[in-house]
């Protein structure tokens, strides 16, 4: 027989590193598919004290719900740089069309841009995997001077702080910053997560539909000829 010591030595109990190891897919699922390059992160990560803000780029955003927290993404220029001009000429502009300096607001919007799917993709999987919600705010975009060092107050109860050093394609390294109150999901019952819907396969299944509707449409103008054409008319 099962005792309460077995149950609780199968439980799958989740912490901040899980929550960290899901936001870092995150960030190499939407930057890879946006500048069609392998990004990675780095197989270690650092305990911090608190999120800072630092050059050149600095990006942060805030989520409430099931629980609470910051990303923080800092970007050297070189790494500001790749990414954006990597995005955008994979979206078909024109060289001579790109900002030439990461201190455009350009660049701003198109990283603040990315890091709203980024955690827009990580607030949809705590959904499935967590079965909690959470909702973020509108990404924070400060290009800053090489002295300047800012902290964000999250106002965090008891806070789990870590960093996480990731390299683009072409080697450049940026840091992400996660902040979240300590806490732990704990798996009591087995469920299945919901599947990621397939645009591809929605459109299929809708096609045949609409053919059907059609040819529905079709067949009652033809019954309609018929009859007309028995009245002599």
């Amino acid at each position: 027989m099962m005792t309460s010591e077995n149950l609780a030595d199968k439980r799958v109990v989740l912490g901040t590193e899980d929550i960290l190891l899901s936001l870092c897919n995150s960030v190499t699922k939407v930057l890879t598919t946006a500048t069609h390059q392998a990004v990675r992160y780095s197989g270690m990560i650092q305990k911090i004290h608190k999120t800072s803000l630092k050059p050149d780029i600095g990006c942060f955003v805030l989520f409430d719900g099931g629980f609470s927290g910051l990303v923080v993404m800092n970007f050297p220029g070189d790494a500001a740089m790749e990414i954006y001009t990597s995005y955008l000429l994979s979206m078909g502009m024109a060289k001579e069309d790109l900002a030439i300096s990461y201190t455009s607001d350009e660049v701003s919007n198109v990283l603040g841009e990315l890091m709203n799917q980024i955690v827009g993709d990580f607030t949809s999987k705590v959904d499935r995997e967590l079965q909690t919600h959470i909702t973020q705010n509108q990404p924070k975009m400060l290009v800053l001077n090489k002295q300047v060092h800012l902290s964000v107050d999250t106002h965090l109860d008891n806070p789990d702080s870590r960093r996480v050093t990731f390299y683009t394609g072409k080697g450049n390294i940026f840091y992400l910053e996660l902040a979240v109150d300590h806490t732990e999901f704990i798996k009591l019952v087995d469920f299945q997560e919901e599947a990621i819907p397939d645009p591809d396969a929605l459109l299929e299944a809708i096609a045949p539909e609409k053919g059907k509707k059609k040819k529905s449409k079709g067949g009652k103008k033809d019954d309609h000829d018929e009859l007309l054409k028995s009245l002599g008319m």
